[in-house]
């Protein structure tokens, strides 16, 4: 069977140069007679793939040697807990940004732990943009300050990083890291789920500045501490070593593509392409303020829901998948992250052109 265009929001389409070599190393890597799943991640064979994909991150987000690298597991979901336990340091709250789905499940998580103090929402506007950062009311006494930079629900994405002082500046950037490059010196914390622009599901990538290592409260589990995984460089426990293995392949592709600089300009193209089709038509509606759309996922809605299961039904036999919209919001969504590429923008587009002449 052909590959189909995959437009989940997660686990996501990946790289087909990278799931061709998997395969062709799935029973023997490097001539070890394993597999990466089988082999110990204390061997050498897995810490020099560890090692590489660890500098190839590195390399192309130009992450300061000031920085660790964790990879961790849990999700980014965890990390809803786990970075209160680790940057606190005995502060009573921190500041949270309110821009959709995503911030609120990480706002009622951080209640757990701290006095939640929600700087700033877009929720007068159904979480449709990005508040200016002149609206937002910063704590200077928090201990950090945590906003999710593109909502993969609503399809709102930060173009622009906060200012927050010498609070630290945490970040969500699951489903929008490594689509463009990243001022790493900015954020005290960056973290993503991996089942988007990363690879497998099961990886949590964590980048956080040394100087809040150290901080974690009495209650913290070792493997949830960012100081002692730094020092066990992420293998305080078994690590989810294929997981790793994939997001190395993912990482060495995105080299050979010619970087985040290179991605970003063919992701500006991909999304031009969908969303100025979008505002052109009356039968399809895209919510999101125009200066806030997210390049990775774009939500819309067809002219009456009466039509979506047409729709979808359509696109799937048209080789296309994955595009009906969140459970809580309805409506579509179509991912468009790093591994999709321009044609599948296109035959969506095609479709979408072709199903509302029918339909509309």
């Amino acid at each position: 069977m052909a590959r189909v265009f995959n437009f989940s929001a997660g686990p996501a389409v990946l790289p087909e140069a990278v799931l061709k070599q998997a395969a062709e190393e799935m029973l023997d890597y490097g001539g070890t007679g394993t597999s990466v799943m089988e082999m110990s991640h204390r061997g050498k064979a897995f810490i020099d793939i560890h090692a590489r994909a660890e500098a190839d991150l590195r390399e192309l987000l130009a992450i300061p040697k000031n920085y660790k690298v964790l990879f961790m597991q849990g999700g980014a979901a965890g990390q809803f807990g786990i970075i209160p336990m680790n940057l606190l340091g005995g502060k009573a709250g921190a500041d949270y940004v309110y821009t959709g789905q995503w911030s609120k499940k990480a706002i009622s998580e951080g209640k757990k732990f701290c006095k939640v103090n929600v700087a700033a929402s877009s929720e007068d506007r159904n979480f449709t943009y990005a508040p200016p950062q002149s609206q937002w009311k910063l704590d200077p006494n928090a201990a950090y300050v945590h906003y999710t930079s593109n909502e993969t629900i609503g399809g709102v994405e930060f173009n622009w990083i906060p200012d927050t002082g010498n609070v630290p500046l945490v970040v969500d950037a699951s489903s929008h890291i490594l689509s463009r490059p990243l001022d790493v010196s900015r954020f005290g914390l960056i973290y993503a789920g991996a089942q988007k622009n990363i690879g497998p599901a099961g990886l949590t990538i964590v980048i956080v500045r040394d100087d809040l290592l150290g901080k974690a409260s009495a209650i913290t589990p070792e493997v949830f501490n960012y100081k002692v995984q730094a020092e066990a460089d992420s293998m305080i426990n078994t690590p989810p070593t294929y997981a790793i293995y994939i997001a190395g392949l993912v990482f060495a592709w995105l080299k050979k593509q010619g970087g985040l600089a290179a991605m970003e300009k063919t992701n500006i193209a991909k999304a031009k392409l969908l969303y100025d089709y979008l505002d052109t038509s009356e039968f399809y509606q895209q919510p999101v303020a125009k200066e806030d759309r997210s390049r990775m996922n774009v939500p819309f809605r067809l002219k009456s829901e009466t039509m979506d299961d047409a729709f979808l039904k359509g696109a799937k036999a048209a080789g296309m998948v994955e595009l009906k919209g969140h459970r809580s919001v309805g409506g579509m969504r179509a991912s468009i992250y790093n591994a999709m590429p321009l044609e599948g923008v296109q035959a969506l587009v095609s479709f979408m052109r072709d199903f509302e002449k029918k339909q509309g």
